[in-house]
């Protein structure tokens, strides 16, 4: 989980690999609407996000009862959304919050290729987020460490 550019996608097709389980990208299960909003510079809203956070449910349902396991980029940023995402998906449900400073996370953005999500949404995120509280449980990573050293941490997490 965290705010676009934070490395929801890079963490997670690691972790996936690692734990032979499906890797589902959250950016997948946007509506078209509403991915056309953000290509526009418009934040999401609460109404824009509840069936995206219904999809994936039902997608980590079908992952876990095929695989037994799956992991999910998906911004998730406020405690309702971690919530919805728990209450929908049959199976324990872990957070890892990965963050970074701001002019990184731009930095970030700004290097990305061929997405929607535009540098000025950022803000917006960031405004948005809600770090998890010690009773969620959720793991928080910087992600200034190299990928593959953030996976073999949230693995230690994780078992």
């Amino acid at each position: 989980m965290g705010v676009s550019g934070c490395g929801k996608s890079t963490l997670g097709s690691l972790l996936g690999t690692a734990l032979d389980a499906p890797f589902l990208e959250g950016d997948d299960f946007h509506a078209p609407e509403a991915v056309a909003k953000m290509r526009a510079g418009q934040a999401l809203t609460d109404d824009d996000r509840w069936p995206w956070l219904d999809r994936i449910g039902v997608a980590a349902n079908a992952a876990i009862t095929d695989r037994g396991r799956t992991v999910i980029a998906c911004s998730a940023l406020r405690a309702a959304y971690r919530a919805r995402l728990r209450a929908a998906i049959a199976a324990p449900v872990r957070f890892i919050l990965l963050e970074n400073s701001r002019e990184r996370l731009l930095a970030r953005l700004a290097a990305r290729a061929d997405h929607y999500m535009p540098t000025s949404l950022l803000d917006s995120q960031l405004a948005t987020l809600e770090r998890p509280d010690e009773d969620e449980g959720a793991m928080i990573l910087t992600t200034d460490a190299d990928p593959c050293a953030l996976r073999d941490a949230a693995l230690r997490w994780l078992r």
